[in-house]
């Protein structure tokens, strides 16, 4: 199957064919078509496997079809989870379609940047909008934004923004929608809590997924887990970083100020390294991206903002400097590498006290991954036994009615 078998507009083609795209991925063979159809969507599909595309060519075709003269009003509403995530999907609706002869006007809504120049973007009129959903609601407040003639509603990494709290965000959006429109949802995963937002969103949603152990991404990524002592990790990782020939790395950390603190150890060291979360400003966040995508930093230290959604070519090599939570948050992380066909290699630090989550995750993960130990930084000492909580005395915690009794005693000697 190709491209052309899904009878976009001859400019559509010849711009993805001039992007180097020659056959569509496993989700967009399936989702292409049914928005085409103008057919409700829950997609659920992993990292890199290029679903960002398959709703960006055909809203861009349907557009095409349906082109309106005077101001622009807003036809298609994208809201993601993340900043930069907008402003990438916002990059590709303008670069498919930079050779339309009536270019769609694109707008991206995020925090950071200064929120009058995206209201005079509104106001000037705009066919599309990426948002991240806190600035759509300042704006929204602002009473500056018309979505009446929306006709698609696109949530991209859905599952992501329930992290974010985004149930609340997300009522007060639909209500500003027109409850006849196109809705298309994808994810990597649909927890409870996700299915019953969607129900929210749209009763009729085809569900389309693809199969994880097909998925390309992970058959092309060498993983690996090394036991190390956490004092020895900043080591062992400069040996890594020094023996093998890596384009670009990205290391994951448990928080930003330990991001912070060893990129600029590392930097003293000769290393062309950065941090990157959530605490910078857009402007840092928007620069640090734009040196590494560009070669002028090779080495990312990052927090978890990092592990969905970012589209970076090349990234040779991910680690786990300190292990995440979870399976899921475990898989978008390495997703970072090996994506387009490429290999990578992901490697996991484990200490004693990791042993245990890591075989964890494995296990959900179904991998079968054994630590190896590297020459002159072997794991030392001996795990710590671990030590059971004292029993729960019974009868001595104070009930919810105790408690209520007490509070209202008190209130009396105040008001008395």
């Amino acid at each position: 199957m190709s491209f052309l078998d899904f009878n976009l507009n001859n400019t559509l083609q010849q711009t993805i064919k001039n992007s180097g795209f020659k056959t569509p991925t496993p989700i967009q063979k399936k989702v292409i078509p049914l928005i085409l159809q103008q057919k409700d969507i829950m997609a659920k599909a992993q990292t890199g496997s290029g679903k960002t595309a398959s709703f960006v060519l055909p809203i861009l075709e349907l557009f095409s079809q349906d082109i309106k003269q005077g101001k622009a009003k807003i036809q298609a509403l994208v809201l993601t989870p993340t900043r930069e995530l907008t402003l990438q999907v916002a990059n590709e609706f303008t670069q498919f379609s930079k050779d339309f002869t009536h270019k769609p006007k694109i707008v991206s809504l995020i925090g950071g940047q200064s929120i009058s120049e995206q209201l005079y973007d509104i106001q000037k009129g705009s066919h599309i909008v990426v948002a991240t959903s806190g600035r759509l609601l300042d704006i929204i407040d602002k009473k500056q934004i018309n979505l009446s003639h929306l006709k698609f509603f696109v949530l991209d990494e859905a599952d992501k923004m329930l992290d974010l709290g985004f149930e609340a965000e997300l009522e007060q959006i639909l209500k500003q929608l027109p409850k006849k429109r196109q809705n298309l949802m994808f994810s990597a995963t649909y927890p409870p809590k996700m299915l019953d937002i969607a129900k929210h969103i749209t009763t009729d949603a085809i569900e389309v997924s693809i199969d994880d152990k097909k998925s390309p991404t992970l058959d092309n990524i060498e993983q690996i887990a090394i036991n190390v002592n956490k004092h020895n990790r900043s080591a062992l990782l400069r040996h890594l970083l020094k023996t093998n020939n890596w384009e670009k790395t990205i290391v994951f950390m448990a928080n930003k100020r330990s991001a912070d603190n060893i990129a600029a150890k590392f930097r003293k060291y000769g290393f062309k390294a950065d941090s990157f979360h959530g605490d910078l400003f857009q402007e840092e966040r928007i620069i640090t991206l734009d040196e590494f995508k560009n070669g002028k930093l090779n080495i990312l230290f990052c927090t978890d903002i990092a592990s969905r959604g970012l589209h970076i070519d090349d990234i040779s090599c991910v680690v786990n400097f300190d292990l995440p939570r979870g399976a899921t948050t475990y898989i978008h992380r390495i997703g970072r590498t090996a994506r387009a066909g490429k290999k990578g290699t992901a490697i996991s630090f484990i200490d004693h006290e990791d042993s245990d989550h890591f075989k964890l995750i494995q296990k959900k993960c179904k991998l079968d991954i054994k630590p190896q130990q590297i020459k002159g930084f072997e794991l030392t000492g001996k795990a710590p036994v671990k030590q059971k909580g004292k029993p729960p005395v019974k009868g001595k915690r104070k009930s919810k009615k105790d408690k209520l009794r007490e509070q209202n005693a008190k209130d009396t000697q105040k008001s008395s």
